[in-house]
């Protein structure tokens, strides 16, 4: 920037080396104590754009970095330090300096720390030790490297501090702000309650499983050319080719099959050529891996290394979905389809359920509680199913949810040649099933007792995590 004003004023400005910036401290930040380099008497803000490293992505040193750090009252590290992102260390740091005084922080961060099960790992410890409350939020945004390779990170920008004030915050999205008396550490407006991955439903409701796990090195897997040669080879196969369904599949309408073996007749086996080397090719593929486990698992080569499947029609919710969609495209399948893990099932599920899943309450409670794959949404049972506070609907409420939930497919089905991606894009969603979506809304609205003419979707999550808190006290 310097050199730039040089050529604007064409002068010749002496600035290199900068003389007068004598008070740059050069380090590790996590590993130095900054009332050394600043105290905390002279202390008024602290800014900065902290390293942004994902916790699957950081080195050895970066983890003990982090261990360092993220230490309880007894001075051991917190349990989940070992799970969140880099940048928490600086908040942590910050956390810590600003504690019982006036000082406030603000940092750009990715936006991972928001989301999902992050929210707990970084931000607990600091509710907790340090007392801190969020002043400002700026939302998820795209930031724009002025790189040659021009390369987006999904970004937020929190402003907090240690200090008790009773001033409204502000919440900035997309050009946006709101004031509000109070900013949880997933960036809505409300009373911060934390929630915790749970292994059942905290509701009445079939559970949620993951789809069926190949780890196989992609031989049980056909392409439909390769299924379809295949089958002119050997028709007796077509027993065991199964359409196999993941994220990509369902919402795009792609056509993609596997080889499923469970009970497969072992003469058969042993008579087509296919079989044994697709079959000898996965046992090799499992016996080279790195993983125990998988080693095991060439025992089996045959068999998918992990099977979930139902022998009853299930909903099928996609793992990862775009964040351009208001409603994450969900359906049910029969169980002549087989799910990936690329998928979450539930089996049994009845239409008053698929209703209340697809309504805008339950998108809201994903919007706010699940992690993120870049921007798009990261559907999770443990974090986002099993936590979300089912209503407690009277019969009434019930059957009117299912009737809603019924026009919702009959509206699909009129256009049953479209992929589920055209139909729940917003420019190019059909008037019938967006009308479906809005009275199914209604529906599950008035099984909560909410005013659907007025409640905001902020005020739904609020309302929905007090009474996550309520059943989990419980």
């Amino acid at each position: 920037m310097m050199k730039k004003t040089e050529e604007l004023l064409h002068l010749n400005l002496d600035f290199l080396p900068l003389k007068s910036y004598t008070n740059i401290t050069e380090g590790n930040a996590l590993r130095m104590d900054w009332n050394e380099v600043v105290p905390k008497e002279e202390l008024n803000y602290i800014m900065g754009n902290p390293p942004f490293v994902g916790y699957s992505l950081q080195s050895k040193d970066q983890k003990e970095d982090m261990l360092s750090v993220y230490l309880d009252e007894h001075k051991k590290p917190y349990k989940l330090a070992k799970k969140i992102d880099y940048v928490a260390g600086w908040y942590y740091k910050a956390s810590e300096m600003m504690y019982h005084t006036t000082i406030k922080t603000a940092f750009v961060s990715t936006n991972s720390i928001s989301q999902g099960e992050q929210v707990l790992g970084v931000w607990k410890p600091l509710y907790e030790q340090f007392k801190i409350q969020i002043n400002f939020a700026y939302r998820t945004f795209k930031w724009n490297s002025e790189s040659n390779e021009k390369a987006a990170v999904h970004c937020i920008i929190i402003g907090f501090s240690s200090e008790k004030n009773r001033d409204e915050k502000i919440i900035y999205n997309h050009g946006k702000w709101q004031k509000t008396k109070n900013i949880t550490p997933y960036l809505t407006p409300g009373e911060t309650i934390f929630i915790e991955s749970q292994a059942k439903p905290i509701s009445n409701v079939p559970p949620m499983l993951l789809g069926n796990l190949p780890r196989d090195g992609g031989f049980l897997n056909l392409t439909e050319d390769e299924k379809n040669n295949l089958l002119k080879k050997e028709p007796n196969l077509s027993k065991y080719i199964y359409q196999y369904m993941g994220s990509e599949e369902f919402i795009n309408h792609k056509k993609r099959y596997c080889l499923w073996l469970v009970n497969a007749n072992p003469t058969d086996i042993k008579n087509s050529k296919e079989l044994l080397y697709r079959i000898s090719e996965v046992k090799k593929f499992r016996e080279n891996s790195t993983r125990e486990a998988t080693r095991k698992l060439a025992n089996m080569p045959m068999l998918f290394a992990e099977i979930r499947h139902p022998n009853t029609n299930y909903l099928l919710i996609p793992r990862v979905s775009s964040e351009n969609r208001r409603y994450i495209p969900i359906g049910f399948m029969k169980p002549d389809t087989i799910t990936s893990d690329a998928c979450s099932i539930v089996p049994n599920a009845e239409i008053y359920h698929f209703g209340v899943l697809v309504s805008n309450v339950h998108m809201a409670w994903m919007r706010t509680v699940a992690g993120r794959l870049k921007s798009d949404y990261r559907y999770s049972g443990i974090l986002v199913y099993n936590t979300f506070a089912w209503p407690n609907a009277i019969p009434e409420n019930r059957v009117k949810i299912e009737n809603t939930a019924q026009k919702i497919l009959e509206a699909r089905d009129k256009y049953s040649s479209s992929s589920l991606a055209d139909l729940y894009d917003e420019l190019t969603m059909p008037p019938e099933l967006r009308k479906a979506h809005q009275e199914n809304d209604k529906a599950v609205m008035e099984a909560y007792g909410f005013d659907w003419r007025k409640m905001t979707e902020s005020d739904c999550v609020a309302e929905l995590m007090k009474r996550y808190q309520e059943i989990t006290k419980k």
